[in-house]
C-alpha cells in the first residue's frame, strides 16, 4: 500500500521566556529596575533584559514517527496542549519542524483555523478565489465549482459582503467549503466540527465522509469522540508532544478518557456547599442500569445531610458533551426534604442524548439562593448500542431544551 505522510523523528522546539518574580516590591525598587533595563538597551540595544528574563525550552513535539497510507482517514486525540494542531501546522507547511523528516506524497488542503487566509476587506466571492489560489485551485478550477461552493457554505445573499461582517459560523462555512472542494489528495483538518451548527456540522461529518470514499487521505483533529469513532479507521493519541498511542480508534478513544478522567467517574463524595444546613456526600450516577441502548431513562443518586427541614430545594443538571458544550439542562424542585441524611434518586426521562461522553455540571439552589454549583461532577460514556440514526436525526430538535428531572426519595 502505497504511503501518503512519511513522519521520522519529527520534533518541534519553542524558547519561552519567564519572567522573574520577586514577590513584593517597592516604588523605589521598581524605578531602579527600570532604570537599570534602560541603561543596558543603551549599551546593548539588541539584548534581552537578562536581569529579568528566565528562557526555558520547550518542546512541542518530540520524536513524533508516524505512516498514513493512500485513502486512510486517520484522528489525532489529546488534551489541549498535547501538540496536535502544532503537528498539523509542521504538515500543512505553516510551521518549520526542528529535527525529523516529514514526506508527504499529493496536494494538501489545510483548515486549521476559521477564515485562515481570508482578507476581512474582501468580500466573501472575492475571498473565494483569493483562498482558492492560496490553497493550489487554479481560477478556472475555482470558476467550475463557485457554485458548488456557495451552495455548501449557504452564504447567498451576503456574496458581495466583505468577510469582516460575517458572523464566525458563516466565517467558517465559507471557509471550509472553499478547502472542502479542492478535492485534495490529504485533507488536514483541526477541530473544524467545534464551530458551527448542528446541521452545519452534518455537512461536514457528510464532506469529510465523501473525501474518505472518494480514496483521498483525511488526518484531522477533534474532541467530538463521536466524530472520531464514525469517521477514522485509526487514531494517534498525543501526550506531552509524544506518541502514546497509534491504533484502533476505541482503544486510543479508551485510553484517551480513562486518562483524562472523562470516563468512569461516576461518584463523587464531599461537595462543598454555598450556605449553612446541607451537605452533599456523596453524587452517584448510575445510567441506564438494566436497560442499555440509546434513550434509556439516565438515574442519579445524591446523599444529603440536612441540619433542618429544607422547603423548596431545586436542583439543575448540565449535561456537557465531549467538546464542551452544554447540549441539556434537566430541573427539579423537590418541595420538601426532612432534617437528617437523606438520599434522592433523579432520573431523565426522553432525553434523546446521542451516544458519546458526557460531564455533568450540578447546581443546587435552596430558597432562591445558590447553594452550590460544580462544573464536571462526574462523567460518564453514553453506549451505541441500539441506535437508530434516522431516528436519532429526527429527533435532534429535542436536544438542548429544558426538560423535567423525575424523582423520588429513598427510604
Amino acid at each position: 500500500m502505497t504511503t501518503a505522510i512519511s513522519i521520522e523523528n519529527l520534533s518541534k522546539r519553542y524558547i519561552i521566556g519567564h519572567q522573574r518574580m520577586e514577590g513584593y516590591a517597592t516604588l523605589r525598587d521598581v524605578l531602579m529596575h527600570k532604570l537599570r533595563g534602560l541603561a543596558q538597551r543603551i549599551r546593548h540595544p539588541l539584548s534581552v533584559n537578562a536581569e529579568n528574563t528566565q528562557l526555558e525550552e520547550f518542546w512541542a513535539l518530540k520524536d513524533i514517527n508516524l505512516e498514513i497510507a493512500e485513502g486512510e482517514c486517520v484522528g489525532i486525540i489529546g488534551r489541549n496542549g498535547a501538540g496536535k494542531s502544532t503537528l498539523l501546522k509542521i504538515l500543512s507547511r505553516i510551521t518549520e519542524p526542528t529535527a525529523g523528516r516529514i514526506k508527504m506524497r499529493g496536494r494538501v488542503a489545510s483548515l486549521l483555523e476559521v477564515g485562515t487566509g481570508f482578507h476581512p476587506e474582501l468580500s466573501g466571492r472575492e475571498n473565494i478565489y483569493l483562498n482558492g489560489a492560496v490553497l493550489g485551485m487554479t481560477r478556472s478550477e475555482i470558476k467550475r465549482k463557485f457554485d458548488e461552493i456557495i451552495a455548501f457554505a449557504e452564504v447567498e445573499k451576503f456574496l458581495d459582503t466583505p468577510v469582516k461582517r460575517y458572523s464566525s459560523g458563516m466565517y467558517v462555512r465559507l471557509a471550509f467549503a472553499v478547502a472542502a472542494h479542492l478535492e485534495p489528495e490529504i485533507l488536514v483538518v483541526d477541530e473544524v466540527l467545534a464551530v458551527g451548527d448542528a446541521e452545519f456540522q452534518k455537512k461536514c461529518l457528510g464532506k469529510m465522509g465523501d473525501a474518505i470514499r472518494g480514496g483521498r487521505t483525511v488526518l484531522f483533529v477533534s474532541h467530538n469522540m463521536g466524530a472520531m469513532q464514525s469517521l477514522a479507521g485509526r487514531a494517534v493519541l498525543l501526550r506531552d508532544g509524544q506518541v502514546s498511542f497509534i491504533g484502533s480508534v476505541a482503544e486510543a478513544v479508551d485510553r484517551y478518557l480513562q486518562r483524562e478522567g472523562l470516563r468512569d467517574s461516576t461518584e463523587v463524595r464531599n461537595l462543598t456547599s454555598q450556605v449553612d444546613g446541607f451537605s452533599i456526600e456523596s453524587v452517584r450516577f448510575e445510567g441506564a442500569r438494566q436497560e442499555k441502548g440509546f434513550n434509556k431513562p439516565l438515574y442519579m443518586v445524591l446523599d444529603l445531610q440536612l441540619e433542618r427541614t429544607v422547603q423548596k430545594m431545586s436542583f439543575g443538571l448540565g449535561f456537557v458533551n465531549s467538546i464542551g458544550s452544554r447540549v441539556l439542562t434537566a430541573e427539579r424542585t423537590v418541595p420538601l426534604i426532612e432534617k437528617g441524611r437523606q438520599s434522592i434518586e433523579f432520573v431523565l426521562f426522553d432525553h434523546h442524548l446521542p451516544p458519546g461522553d458526557y460531564s455533568i455540571t450540578l447546581g443546587i439552589g435552596v430558597g432562591g439562593t445558590q447553594a452550590l454549583y460544580q462544573d464536571h461532577v462526574i462523567a460518564f460514556h453514553l453506549p451505541y448500542e441500539g441506535v437508530d440514526s434516522d431516528y436519532l436525526a429526527r429527533k435532534t430538535d429535542r436536544i438542548g431544551v429544558y426538560h423535567e428531572l423525575g424523582y423520588r426519595i429513598v427510604i
